[in-house]
């Protein structure tokens, strides 16, 4: 491919920071497309990050007042972590789903919502104090600078929608506002969280705009299985190492999921009813520490075995209680 070629198809400018979490490293990208540059996720909002982002600029010869746009591929906070600081620099447009726009605006009504779906949520599953607890957090919101709003107005992506040689297409399960960007010339996939090396992306449980339930490991089975339709010779992710082979590492994931589906279904034969019980059962280590992650899994997979007629429920006392059919 010659220069030409190259510039017009797109450059990829890899920004990896290390980190002692288990996600590896955070990953975000600058894209060079005939002369217009992207910076695709934002990092989290480090000196490391920013430190990172402004060395790969001056590899490239490039410079803050050159990005064109921002791209977020979803409101997760190590994706969106230096949008402010670029913001500060220079008035560069910001491009996000339309839900994650009430999300990174920290929108008042939506956080209140959010706030009552949680509330009545661990409470239905049980969750007792560890759920109070959450709320309590979830009101003494922002918990960091991490959470800051963004300052900028941000323009909307849909499903089907192009922009700066990418395709946007919609891949909800692992947050509601999931996009990932796709370049057809190169069969390079801008994907975020939707698929990690090594780790699997968590299907955190939320709140649709009337406040019901999504069913977030329903979501996230249809969008992986959505990506094996597409022609992809590399995944550039959020976290981790690149994917050259996403068929095998989604039958993978596929495979992972059906296998846990099974465990809480004998557990539920053996008496286990709540899903906080069967957070304590699987998650005992990790319980206290990261509990809005663990009752948000068990809770996407009592909805998955729910959806497929393998589990249904009956609520007693206010708490629903599980049974396997």
């Amino acid at each position: 491919m010659s220069k030409k070629e190259e510039k017009e198809s797109g450059i990829v400018h890899p920004i990896i920071v290390p980190t002692s979490y288990n996600v590896g490293t955070i990953n975000f990208y600058l894209l060079e497309v005939a002369g217009s540059l992207s910076l695709i996720d934002a990092g989290v909002n480090t000196d490391e990050c920013w430190n990172k982002l402004n060395e790969t600029l001056h590899k490239a010869g490039i410079s803050i007042s050159d990005i064109d746009r921002i791209l977020l591929t979803h409101h997760h906070p190590d994706h969106t972590g230096v949008v402010n600081r670029l913001l500060d620099t220079s008035a560069i447009p910001v491009y996000a789903h339309k839900e994650a726009i009430p999300r990174l605006k920290k929108d008042e009504n939506y956080l209140r919502r959010r706030i009552n779906f949680f509330s009545q949520l661990y409470e239905e599953m049980g969750c007792g104090q560890a759920g109070k607890d959450e709320v309590e957090k979830l009101r003494a919101w922002p918990p960091s600078h991490d959470y800051l709003p963004i300052h900028s107005a941000i323009e909307p992506l849909n499903e089907g929608d192009s922009i700066a040689g990418l395709q946007v297409m919609e891949t909800p399960g692992h947050s509601p506002d999931r996009l990932v960007f796709y370049n057809e010339k190169t069969k390079e996939l801008f994907s975020g969280d939707v698929l990690i090396q090594n780790i699997s992306s968590n299907a955190m449980v939320e709140p649709d705009r009337q406040n019901r339930r999504l069913l977030t490991l329903v979501q996230y089975i249809r969008s992986l299985k959505r990506c094996l339709q597409w022609d992809i010779d590399i995944m550039y992710t959020g976290h981790r190492e690149a994917i050259t082979d996403h068929h095998a590492l989604i039958a993978e994931r596929l495979s992972k999921i059906e296998r846990k589906a099974q465990k809480i279904i004998t557990s539920l034969r053996q008496g286990t009813k709540t899903a906080n019980e069967l957070a304590i059962h699987f998650y005992q280590h990790k319980y206290q520490s990261e509990f809005p992650l663990v009752i948000s899994e068990i809770i996407g997979y009592l909805d998955y075995l729910e959806a497929g007629s393998r589990v249904y429920k009956e609520q007693k006392n206010g708490i629903w209680r599980y049974y396997s059919v």
